[in-house]
């Protein structure tokens, strides 16, 4: 009986076509292990695809090879076939036409006559013939991308590979390990083990990229000697450490860096919860002269900097009016993303996002807190 590792391998060798569906709410480890991946498909000279719900490529993340090929969507998954039998009536030309909205083709056989006994429509298979999802407990986590596709994920074997303690093994092939660092991780290992000529280069950066981003350049509190081991390897394959650290956390604008230093000046700690909580105004952005992406970064900076905290709460408020967006992450404490379930998340393992539609920060804040605290109970 094969193990799940030569499994994925004869899957991965007897494909045509990939897709690779990266968590949404996943900005490094997922397209570190998804460009990996891609690369050692290619290698076998097979095509792939890395798609993520509203994918929009972080800017600290252009410089790894491939990042920016990611969909934010699924686009001409099957062709639709119209079949005539044109054996008593061979076609002379054909045209077509597109009037109100509807394709109109036009056949005219040099004999005979052509009608819907001869006609025939239908779909094509889909172009994707494996389906790899990274960092996902759930298939509905990967957003719109499946929702909008179920059918695609039905009739197409998966391989499902994450490190989540409550992944639910939806897959045909389920690499998941709750003691790896990252889905960067189990692909090095795959890779090392089943096809060793596709660690090049570039593979070993876009690996160590998410190995770096995952931990918070070693930061984080899972952090073992076999992660320094496994860093080590990748940086003995070319890795460029110099390239990636600099572009993670060295290329902030000085936007980024006075929002982050409102953010850092008034963090708020609730010592019974072991969370560390900041709130943004639309004047702290306007004031600053940063984005929204500058203020998703700003929760990194707080896991590296409050590492008593077992989880971060960040709240803002959005470019429209009364409404807050919040972004969790309980790398520490996973198990308290599920409890969080009745504000309609997105995202899943140890990061989500909430939209808080009618609300004030303070609201938001206290709302978000209070059910926390509730459910910690």
């Amino acid at each position: 009986m094969l193990n799940e590792f030569a499994q994925f391998d004869r899957l991965l060798r007897n494909c045509r076509h990939i897709l690779i569906a990266i968590n949404p709410s996943d900005q490094g480890d997922g397209i570190g292990a998804a460009l990996a991946l891609k690369r050692a498909a290619e290698n076998l000279h097979k095509h792939a695809d890395i798609a993520s719900t509203g994918f929009v490529l972080p800017k600290n993340l252009k410089f790894v090879s491939g990042a920016e090929t990611v969909k934010p969507a699924l686009d001409r998954l099957q062709k639709f076939v119209i079949k005539v039998d044109v054996r008593e009536a061979p076609v002379d030309s054909l045209s077509y036409d597109i009037k109100d909205g509807w394709l109109s083709i036009y056949l005219t056989p040099n004999k005979g006559v052509i009608g819907k006994n001869q006609l025939r429509t239908g779909q094509s298979a889909y172009k994707y013939d494996l389906i790899i999802a990274l960092n996902v407990p759930e298939l509905s986590a990967l957003g719109d991308i499946y929702q909008n596709n179920t059918d695609l994920f039905y009739r197409t074997p998966v391989v499902n590979i994450d490190r989540n303690p409550g992944n639910e093994f939806f897959g045909q092939v389920n690499l998941v390990d709750m003691t790896a660092i990252g889905t960067t991780e189990i692909v090095y290992r795959f890779l090392k083990e089943h096809l060793p000529d596709a660690l090049d280069t570039e593979t070993a950066t876009a690996l160590l990229t998410g190995l770096i981003a995952t931990t918070h350049s070693f930061k984080s509190p899972n952090v073992n000697p076999g992660t320094l081991s496994l860093a080590g390897e990748l940086i003995s394959l070319g890795a460029d450490r110099e390239k990636i650290i600099r572009n993670l956390y060295r290329t902030r604008s000085l936007a980024a860096l006075k929002l982050w230093g409102q953010a850092l000046s008034r963090i708020n700690y609730y010592h019974d919860l072991k969370l560390a909580s900041v709130a943004l105004t639309r004047q702290d952005f306007t004031l600053s002269g940063a984005t929204e992406e500058d203020a998703a970064d700003i929760v990194s900076e707080l896991i590296s900097t409050s590492p008593e905290a077992e989880s971060i709460l960040l709240i803002y408020e959005t470019a429209e009016e009364k409404m807050v967006k919040a972004i969790y992450t309980a790398e520490k404490n996973p198990e308290m993303i599920k409890r969080l379930a009745s504000f309609r998340p997105e995202g899943s393992n140890n990061k989500i996002t909430m939209l808080l539609p009618e609300t004030t920060l303070a609201e938001a804040e206290t709302k978000i807190v209070e059910k926390i605290r509730t459910e910690k109970k």
